[in-house]
């Protein structure tokens, strides 16, 4: 079962928002500053602790890492003494966790939900802005013995990344899709003493050498290949578009669509028009796809979310107005033009 909606109160910038997630694919977009990188986070937390014994209190600890380590610093700010929590929910269960701003160790926060939350384990990943797979060897050795001041979410896409593949022959679809990122990456990646390699007509190449966005196709292809993105998982990836040319995120989107189609849950934020472009351009009549557009009111000064189902309902829309003032500057200057 996919995760149904987030309810957040005091929580980071958020004063009081409740999302409703479509079970197919979710697209965050907004201003810097309105929270998109801070919903996933908790979905992704939530979805992570029912493979480990992790609670949800100390998950978000890792992942957000506040200052001293103090769960108390994650509610929202404000005078005198308050209190914040995060609920996340699929279908009628619930997994809930309030704190006030004085706690410091998440014994002290109180959970509830936990162990019928825990009873049907989620495969999650998170997929940060910065690429990491050409740090993975010395990066996880280091994470693993040192206390280093670094998001889990960097070490836990590492330990998703060098799973072996599973058992059995991989299927059809999945095949289409890993075709589809070895012609754009014109190779197929693979590992060895921990490193990775673009394997092609060159031979090896380390990741190191390779741009940064080929990074980025590759460690999608591993995580099809390997089966961790899978009927029943859940895809978070802030920004997908980050150092990828443009010309590719049209495969990009037909990938996501296609892992939406095959049962993955998708989570997304972006900053880019090509992006939304594209997936509504790809889109099928049964796709299952929710904008979220969040949003600081001008009323309430509060950051608040706007959901819709189709990108030419989205509102606001600071993407499209940003093209849409880049064009009519255009248009203006070449009118300017021609009457000197």
């Amino acid at each position: 079962m996919s995760l149904s909606a987030i309810h957040l109160e005091s929580f980071t910038a958020f004063h009081k928002l409740r999302v409703n997630f479509s079970p197919g694919l979710n697209v965050f977009v907004g201003a810097n500053g309105t929270g998109k990188t801070h919903l996933m986070k908790v979905a992704y937390s939530a979805c992570d602790i029912t493979k480990s014994e992790v609670g949800f209190a100390e998950k978000l600890i890792r992942v957000f890492m506040p200052s001293d380590r103090a769960l108390g610093r994650l509610v929202k700010r404000q005078q005198g003494s308050a209190r914040g929590a995060a609920e996340v929910y699929r279908g009628q269960q619930k997994l809930r966790v309030s704190f006030s701003n004085h706690t410091t160790v998440p014994e002290s926060a109180t959970a509830t939900g936990a162990k019928n939350w825990r009873a049907k384990p989620i495969e999650s990943v998170y997929i940060p802005v910065k690429e990491m797979l050409s740090n993975g060897p010395g990066f996880r050795s280091l994470y693993a013995q040192r206390e280093i001041h670094f998001e889990e979410v960097y070490a836990d896409i590492l330990d998703r990344a060098y799973l072996p593949s599973r058992r059995g022959p991989i299927d059809q679809d999945r095949k289409k899709l890993l075709r589809i990122l070895q012609r754009h990456m014109e190779g197929k990646v693979t590992v060895k003493n921990d490193e990775f390699f673009l394997r092609n007509k060159q031979g090896n190449l380390e990741f190191p050498l390779l741009a940064e966005g080929i990074r980025k196709l590759g460690l999608l292809w591993l995580l099809i290949q390997n089966g961790t993105l899978l009927g029943g998982s859940v895809l978070f990836w802030d920004e997908p578009e980050t150092n990828l040319n443009p010309r590719l995120f049209g495969a990009l989107m037909e990938i996501l669509l296609d892992l939406h189609r095959g049962g993955v849950q998708v989570f997304l934020a972006t900053h880019d028009y090509v992006v939304l472009k594209e997936l509504d351009l790809q889109r099928n009549q049964g796709d299952k796809i929710k904008f979220h557009a969040l949003y600081r009111d001008e009323k309430t000064k509060e950051l608040a979310c706007h959901s819709v189902d189709t990108y030419d309902k989205i509102h606001p829309n600071a993407i499209a107005q940003t093209f849409s003032n880049l064009y009519d500057r255009e248009v203006k200057r070449s009118l300017e033009g021609t009457h000197r």
